[in-house]
């Protein structure tokens, strides 16, 4: 069991036994305790009070037995105690009542304005009680010590029986408030922190899941396009091998070659692949380190991948593959951001693995263009030739949406659909830099 659920429970138990309003037992204890001595106090000042005003003794001690015992309700009735301690004043009884009251009720959330007034109320009963005392208790004329000393001595005891408890109860309660203020701030500090635990551990899942898919997404094109070429000179080996040996050893060195350059860069993402899940070890990192170093990672893959110089290259091993692919470049050749030429890249590598899938046979064009701000590309296919077999090669369906991906979170724009001529095109504009 908790401390807290402890607590509760005591509490819980307490009331159920009668012990009312009290929350633990010591606190019980000691208000019992305090009733039981202001009780035999005022009892004892009682027969003085009693002889004073021509009562017998008993009445005077019953009456002082029950004035001192209300003292016990003093956490649940606190200006109650303090108006019995200030009425049985003038029988000059019931100071340690007065005392504890004043303290008690100023230290509890009753309004100040209320206990200024009870306080004062208090300080002017002592004040009249002790001064008239004094007059009395003065044996003849000649030893009247004089009104300044009757004031000086009333001030001072009243002043001594007030304001001490009053402060010292302003003290706690406001020492009290502070507490339960802090206590109150840092439960509210720790469930912030448990709600930005839980925001780091879902951002961080985000993170993980977006790297997925950029890694998948990376893996999709790289196998797509190369085993597309493979099976496209398989096709074509096929076919020439019984009658040009020499073309179909040609052919089958490109697949090989294409094969070796699949293996490198799967390699290379599986590399990407171990070194994250390396980086996933239980070690509590902050998490704008684990922002930088998202950042980071996805900068050196945007680094390390292809970028537009290469795609020279990657036109023609279609023409290789047999594609009819006219490659025409606009504008002042320039770099941009490795992130922004590597999305390019996948996009019209996309586009030319979809015109082997779907449009075997078909003449393609490949446009792109420098624009000083941003880089245009566009891949346009004719209709397929009837006359070329089907490659047979499967599709996922998520060449497109891959593509709409990759230009979308850079910031570009992406357009894809068919031609009024019955052929296909997909155009991209990716900005300078990665948004």
């Amino acid at each position: 069991m908790t401390v807290t659920g402890a607590q509760h429970h005591d509490a819980a138990g307490l009331t159920s036994r009668g012990w009312w309003w009290w929350e633990r037992r010591r606190s019980a204890v000691l208000d019992v305790g305090l009733g039981v001595v202001s009780a035999f106090e005022c009892a004892l000042e009682g027969v003085s009070f009693a002889g004073q005003a021509g009562v017998p003794a008993p009445v005077g001690v019953v009456f002082g037995l029950v004035a001192g015992a209300s003292l016990v309700l003093r956490r649940r009735w606190p200006i109650a105690v303090v108006l019995v301690s200030i009425a049985i004043t003038p029988a000059q009884m019931g100071y340690l009542m007065g005392l504890v009251g004043l303290y008690t009720l100023a230290a509890s959330e009753v309004p100040r304005r209320l206990t200024g007034v009870l306080a004062t109320m208090s300080l002017v009963g002592t004040f009249i009680v002790t001064s008239v005392r004094l007059r009395h208790g003065v044996g003849t004329d000649a030893d009247d010590p004089g009104a300044v000393f009757v004031v000086l001595v009333s001030v001072f005891m009243s002043l001594g029986l007030t304001a001490p408890p009053v402060l010292y109860g302003l003290y706690i309660g406001a020492r009290r408030r502070l507490m339960e203020s802090l206590r109150e701030r840092a439960d509210s500090l720790e469930r912030e922190l448990v709600l930005l635990a839980d925001r780091a551990e879902e951002r961080a899942e985000w993170a993980r899941t977006e790297e997925r898919t950029r890694i998948a997404r990376e893996m999709h094109d790289v196998v797509a396009h190369r085993v597309s070429l493979m099976v496209v000179h398989a096709a074509a080996i096929q076919a020439v091998a019984p009658k040009d040996p020499a073309k179909a050893s040609k052919n089958a060195a490109l697949v090989g070659d294409m094969g070796r350059q699949a293996l490198t860069e799967l390699r290379e993402m599986l590399g990407v692949l171990r070194a994250g899940e390396a980086a996933k070890a239980p070690v509590a990192v902050p998490l704008a380190a684990v922002r930088d170093a998202a950042a980071a990672a996805a900068a050196s893959a945007g680094e390390d991948g292809p970028c537009l110089d290469e795609l020279e290259t990657l036109v023609g091993q279609s023409r290789s593959a047999g594609m009819t692919v006219e490659f025409v470049v606009e504008g002042a050749v320039r770099n941009y951001h490795a992130l922004v030429e590597q999305t390019a890249y996948r996009v019209v590598q996309e586009a030319l693995t979809n015109v082997h899938k779907h449009a075997a046979g078909a003449k393609t064009w490949v446009r792109l263009a420098y624009r000083g701000s941003e880089v245009a590309m566009q891949v346009e296919n004719g209709p397929s030739d009837a006359g070329v077999a089907d490659a047979g090669l499967p599709s996922g369906g998520n060449g497109l949406v891959g593509m709409r991906e990759r230009v979308t979170a850079l910031g570009g724009v992406f357009v894809s659909g068919v031609t009024d001529s019955g052929g296909f095109r997909v155009s991209a504009v990716l900005p300078e830099r990665a948004a």
